[in-house]
């Protein structure tokens, strides 16, 4: 499904759309960081970039969609992250939910990210195989999009999370 951006959408429809536009918004204009950078969710993408003084709107725009065009590179079906793992032994799979969410469901094989593990990875070669997931894709991107920004060149996020991947590839994972 392609989604046309525009100033006047509403930023959770934004940010329901184009789940990296919060990060794009962020690097790019420092928009979004803390309370005094903040938008609501029925703010207008115009009325943020107004609030902000971001004298180019369609910079905006043109950072959201190269940031979405760069997330879409990052994902991986569930289907297909079955298939890897039949045939990449040493990648590396990373479970960025919490702890309580883990203890509701989990992928078998995957690690839960913890201090050490984030260590061990970023100490890792830059080719290292790594897919991340969460429980409906979102936090996984931000996970993969900062391994990628380090350098790395060969990671992934599960698109949908574990909750896609108990309906494709793994229907006695529980969903939540």
């Amino acid at each position: 499904m392609t989604t046309t951006l525009s100033l006047d959408m509403t930023m959770a429809n934004i940010l329901d759309q184009f789940p990296g536009a919060r990060r794009a918004l962020f690097q790019k204009f420092h928009i979004g960081g803390c309370n005094s950078c903040g938008y609501s969710p029925d703010d207008t993408l115009r009325s943020v970039l107004q609030k902000h003084s971001v004298q180019d709107p369609d910079a905006a725009l043109d950072t959201i969609l190269k940031f979405d065009e760069l997330d879409r590179k990052m994902q991986i079906q569930p289907a297909e992250l079955a298939e890897l793992r039949k045939n990449q032994t040493t990648m590396r799979l990373v479970d960025v939910r919490s702890e309580e969410e883990r203890s509701m469901a989990c992928i078998e094989g995957a690690e839960l990210l913890t201090q050490e593990l984030f260590d061990a990875l970023k100490a890792a070669p830059k080719d290292t195989c790594m897919v991340f997931h969460c429980h409906t894709g979102v936090r996984s991107l931000d996970a993969a999009a900062y391994f990628v920004g380090h350098g790395f060149t060969n990671v992934k996020s599960l698109t949908g999370g574990i909750d896609a991947w108990a309906q494709v590839v793994d229907t006695t994972v529980a969903r939540y």
